[in-house]
């Protein structure tokens, strides 16, 4: 069967890793959850009811700060751990992490400091908890949190509204159900008036969770006693009430050894006419056994919800894991095995981009659909074989004989220079597929979860990938034009054959023997308005031709140099030069954004502490 101390002992090292991991505090954090769940003790008590005493008596040192007024004024969360026999009493605060402290007067001090860094040297109060672990083979196994001093009024240098913000912050602590409730009271006070039992009584009507605990039996009246409090007569509560009695201010002043004042506490108790039948329920020591034995219960009973939110927590800390990425091997051909991994995603994100899986692709499509031909017939062909320009064109290639038949020389010209004008649309649909893909690149890698944890990796992929998609571009700028030099080279002669014909068809040959009229005078129909006008209309229907057969051909270059090149070899310059590089360049590359570092570090850290929580509860309920 788990021991008590085995048990208590568990909730106190999740307690302790909790604080150390910043899991507990309340507010929107995930994980406080964890600790709100497990069962702890809050010291409440008026101002002077002897809390701290009560608490040093507990520990069996001196250690926490006294004084008049206000003494406690932020929340001290003390862990307590009990050691082997014989080993060294030390301290240890959260905010001094790798500090141990032996003398516990420094440790008091250090409590007092770290209260006015935050509060200053004043009597203003914080909700902001120090948090006090102490080992030693003296204690039993539990956590304590001690609580600012329940007041009536504000006194000099303290808001009007401390009274009020004591109150909220007490409550705050023992309103939650896992809180066990150490209501302090002192015996030389009506117990109707106690601030402690007032609170106690109203967050926990029943009293199931409040203990109380009478200080200052030595300094009540002579013939008077406390035993209708202890014996549960004047208020009763669910738990019996535990007398306590502290050391004298004569006994602090002389630095009276606590050992010394538990055992004075002892003789008092059992040689005391009113309270000797009472002596084994008494005292301080009886009090930390109590609270344990409690404490046992109360985690025996949660052990099933502590086992669900450990694994619903482990359960988020792993999915988190994912998302952050696993750390990163030390070696560097393990971290260029992760640089070739984290291209391969980023890859792979790029082609659902191109293939359809994400949006994007489509982008290229709508080039060819709406930009290419809109570009197309928005070619100024109707100014560059208006009437006049045909003229000009046809007069100039004839230069000194006029042609005889047909203007061969002016044809060529025509159409030659028309075609000039495809270059334009040709090299823009390169420079807008060029535009996506880079667009496409830069969401790829926004994309890829794993990259999102190496900016340095990222910029040197969008780097690369860029580059390559520039030498795409090149090329495909050069086959483009080159589609366009080549219809310029050499003219579909078909096309030309079939144009007498046609005329023939129409009745427009002059030699035509049905027409000796035209047949006289033939120079004058060749020179003619309409002559001209002809010629401008078959270069039109040529350049027609040529524009649809572009409409066609330019995609599947465009998309065969740049698309089907970025979808298969973006990255391969990128591989070759990223062979070449050493370890210390890949763990340039591999330099991970610090907070990132820092949070996955902390969830490493958390699921460490939460599995190892899970198989220490899993051994404890084995062993129920």
């Amino acid at each position: 069967m788990a021991t008590m101390e085995s048990l208590i002992g568990l909730v106190n090292r999740i307690q302790k890793a909790c604080t150390v991991l910043g899991d507990y505090g309340g507010g929107d954090n995930t994980f406080s959850s964890l600790w709100e769940a497990l069962p702890s003790v809050a010291v409440v008590g008026g101002q002077s009811s002897g809390k701290s005493s009560v608490l040093e008596s507990i520990v069996g040192r001196d250690f926490l700060p006294r004084g008049s007024g206000i003494v406690t004024r932020r929340p001290l969360v003390l862990q307590l751990h009990k050691t082997e026999d014989g080993s060294q009493e030390y301290a240890e605060f959260l905010h001094l992490p790798k500090r141990r402290f032996s003398d516990f007067a420094v440790v008091r001090k250090e409590i007092q400091d770290e209260t006015d860094r935050i509060t200053g040297k004043s009597k203003q109060i914080s909700p902001v908890p120090i948090h006090l672990s102490i080992y030693s083979p003296y204690v039993v196994n539990l956590t304590l949190i001690d609580l600012p001093g329940l007041t009536k009024v504000a006194v000099e240098g303290q808001p009007e509204s401390i009274v009020q913000d004591i109150e909220t912050m007490v409550r705050a602590y023992v309103e939650k159900p896992n809180c066990i409730i150490l209501a302090i009271s002192p015996a030389n006070q009506d117990i109707a008036t106690s601030d402690a039992i007032k609170l106690a009584r109203e967050v926990d009507p029943s009293g199931e969770r409040t203990f109380g605990v009478l200080t200052k039996l030595d300094l009540m009246d002579k013939g008077t006693n406390a035993l209708d409090v202890l014996e549960g007569r004047s208020y009763r509560l669910q738990h019996p009430w535990v007398g306590i009695v502290n050391r004298s201010q004569a006994d602090i002043n002389k630095n009276v050894d606590m050992i010394v004042a538990r055992r004075k506490e002892r003789e008092y108790f059992a040689t005391s006419p009113d309270y000797g039948h009472l002596s084994n329920k008494m005292g301080s020591e009886y009090l930390a056994k109590l609270l344990s034995k409690h404490l046992e219960s109360a985690i025996r009973a949660r052990i099933p919800s502590i086992t669900s939110l450990i694994n619903k927590t482990i359960d988020e800390l792993e999915s988190e894991m994912e998302h952050l990425g696993r750390p990163i091997a030390v070696d560097a051909g393990a971290k260029l095995y992760t640089i070739l991994e984290l291209c391969r995603a980023f890859d792979k994100v790029f082609k659902e981009h191109l293939d359809g899986g994400r949006p994007g692709g489509d982008r290229i499509y709508g080039v060819f659909d709406n930009q290419l031909p809109a570009a197309l017939r928005k070619l100024p062909f109707d100014r560059h074989l208006s009437l006049q320009n045909v003229k000009r064109v046809v007069s100039e290639a004839d230069g000194y004989q006029p042609h005889l038949i047909a203007p061969e020389q002016g044809y060529r010209r025509l159409i030659e220079s028309a075609l000039n004008y495809f270059r334009g649309p040709a090299e823009a649909s390169a420079d807008a597929v060029h535009f996506v893909l880079k667009e496409l690149v830069r969401k790829s890698i926004a994309e890829t979860q794993e990259l999102r944890r190496f900016p340095s990796l990222q910029a040197e992929l969008a780097a690369a990938a860029n580059e390559a998609l520039e030498r795409f571009r090149e090329d495909s700028k050069k086959t483009v034009l080159r589609l366009v030099d080549m219809e310029s080279s050499y003219l579909t002669v078909d096309f030309f054959r079939r144009l007498p014909q046609e005329m023939d068809n129409k009745g427009g040959n002059p030699a035509t023997p049905a027409n000796p009229a035209n047949s006289a005078n033939p120079a004058i129909d060749r020179y003619s308005e309409m002559h001209f006008r002809r010629i401008g209309s078959n270069v039109s229907s040529y350049v027609g031709m040529v524009s649809e057969t572009l409409r066609n051909t330019i995609p599947k270059a465009v998309v065969h140099c740049q698309v089907k090149e970025a979808k298969h070899s973006l990255l391969n310059y990128f591989y070759t030069q990223i062979g070449k590089k050493e370890g210390k360049q890949f763990s340039q590359l591999l330099d991970e954004d610090p907070a990132l570092m820092e949070r996955r570090l902390q969830c490493v850290k958390r699921l460490e502490l939460y599995k190892a929580a899970r198989d220490e509860v899993d051994s404890v309920s084995w062993a129920r």
